[in-house]
């Protein structure tokens, strides 16, 4: 069996011929080789076959994420130059495929090609492609398998555009080729020792990095292993599923781990008898936590720090316990790069905090289409600058202290504090603004905005949240504290003192006081 789970259950050879009829179908539909689809999926078989069939054909996708609203797709179809977009027809009451047909007259007028919607669901409107129909078996699988054949994609061109989690407003795009993302997840299958005896369970979006390829459900079917998709990681149905489909490993963030701890302390966690290994990624997982994986949940945890412009760090599932709940892990490929250097690039002795930098094979130089944030985000010669703050163990191992671009990471989503600032200014009784990150317990962070209002005037938070909302950016977005000041805290040089808005948030939420 090679996919399970909510829906269709599919084997290793089904998969690949409905993935080659899907393949098939998008080149007659006119979506081909280099093209561009924008993939807003949730986590099910359609997703699945979807993706295989655009890497099989050479189209491109493009990974949204189901919380996008039209903000955030208008931009990636037309950045992307997309042509299609595929999508459910409602999820969690969004209609997506009314959004989807809204945006096509959008796109069609910046890019003056055909956009296509494809749709998976049961109410489809005039107009949308049929993505369950067209992802279904072939009456013909041999003829498909040698058209695509004689056709394929190069190795060396781009397979998929993965979304940064970057600090100047809306993401960049990330072009992984076929060759560096195989090596991707193939090497993080064998040290996560996935093969075909594992059952890999999706629970995080799987537009993703991590649960696309880390190693997610790229690098377990490369390894004939089985994949099992549930809509969302809610701790009583993943343990329900880890038992009854034989689950032994999956991915999560700090928030959900933290989750299904309290559900285990309050009900048990014999379900998880089988998990092997839980991975722990998207942001640093504290210590105390991490002592706690292996005693309450029973299972292996390898932390994950990486990225999805490439450099992975995996712990090994052979470390020593204080090993594995204290560091964030080492490269998976001996020819990863990595440096920690000071603000002027300088290295800083050994076991010292400072800045990440890396290069390496699976690493790309820059991002698509983006000049200006490259000469910012990568060296002169090639290498990353990760705005990762981290230190590095006598054993190669990292351990992440913090961030120094200035981005808020709720849960795993990195949310640009650029971005929201900008939709704050557009509020008229804003004269500055700054958004910052504000500790959580359960997240790691939330969005706080700290404003400076025009005189005579007056702002709520949901005044903010409801300007944003029109705007129609992600619900996870928008600012879950307004701090209305005076003036804002200041450099020397007289520029926004992000750290010192961050103590004050830190303050104000231990003493209680007041917005």
């Amino acid at each position: 069996m090679a996919l399970g789970g909510d829906g269709l259950r599919l084997s290793h050879a089904e998969l690949a011929e409905r993935a080659d009829a899907a393949a098939v179908r998008l080149l007659d539909l006119g979506i081909g080789k280099g093209d561009r689809i924008v993939v807003q999926l949730g986590n099910g078989w359609e997703f699945v076959v979807l993706v295989l069939a655009c890497l099989r054909a050479g189209v491109v996708p493009v990974m949204a994420l189901p919380a996008h609203r039209r903000a955030e797709l208008g931009y990636l179809a037309q950045h992307a130059e997309a042509i299609a977009i595929a999508v459910p027809d409602r999820m969690r009451d969004f209609d997506h495929q009314a959004l989807a047909h809204e945006l096509s007259n959008e796109v069609r007028a910046v890019t003056g090609a055909p956009w296509h919607v494809l749709v998976a669901g049961d109410d489809l409107t005039p107009g949308s492609v049929d993505l369950r129909a067209l992802c279904a078996p072939s009456t013909e699988p041999v003829k498909d398998r040698a058209r695509l054949d004689a056709s394929g994609p190069d190795s060396r061109d781009v397979a998929v555009f993965l979304l940064s989690g970057g600090t100047t407003g809306l993401p960049k795009l990330i072009a992984r080729t076929h060759d560096d993302y195989v090596y991707n997840a193939r090497q993080s299958a064998k040290v996560s020792a996935v093969d075909e005896a594992s059952a890999y369970l999706v629970s995080l979006p799987a537009g993703h990095n991590f649960p696309l390829a880390c190693p997610g459900i790229l690098g377990t079917l490369l390894s004939g292993g089985r994949v099992v998709t549930l809509p969302s990681p809610r701790a009583d149905r993943v343990f329900r599923t880890v038992a009854a489909e034989g689950v032994t490993h999956t991915a999560v963030v700090p928030a959900v781990a933290a989750g299904w701890l309290e559900h285990a302390t309050e009900h048990g966690a014999t379900e998880l008898a089988g998990l092997r290994v839980l991975q722990v990624g998207g942001a640093r997982l504290a210590d105390e936590l991490a002592r706690k994986i292996r005693p309450v949940l029973g299972a292996t945890l390898q932390q994950v720090f990486g990225m999805a412009e490439g450099l992975l760090n995996f712990t090994r599932l052979d470390d020593p316990e204080d090993r594995v709940c204290s560091t964030q892990g080492r490269p998976i490929c001996p020819a990863d790069e990595v440096r920690i250097v000071d603000e002027l690039d300088a290295d800083v002795p050994e076991g010292q905090p400072g800045l990440l930098l890396t290069r390496g094979p699976y690493t790309p130089r820059g991002y698509y289409r983006a000049p200006e944030q490259n000469a910012r985000a990568f060296t002169a010669d090639g290498c990353y600058r990760s705005g990762d703050i981290c230190r590095r163990t006598a054993e190669g191992y990292l351990v992440v202290e913090g961030r120094d671009k200035d981005m808020i990471n709720r849960g795993g989503e990195k949310i640009s504090a650029e971005e929201i600032e900008n939709l704050a200014y557009q509020l008229p009784q804003v004269s500055r603004v700054a958004a910052v990150a504000m500790p959580d317990s359960v997240l790691g962070e939330r969005v706080c905005l700290y404003a400076v209002l025009r005189s005579g005037t007056s702002l709520t938070l949901e005044e903010v949240r409801a300007s944003m909302e029109q705007a129609g950016i992600a619900q996870f977005k928008l600012p879950e504290r307004l701090v209305v000041v005076d003036e804002l805290a200041a450099t020397k040089v007289g520029k926004i003192d992000k750290k010192a808005l961050r103590a004050d948030i830190a303050h104000r939420l231990q003493t209680g006081a007041p917005a």
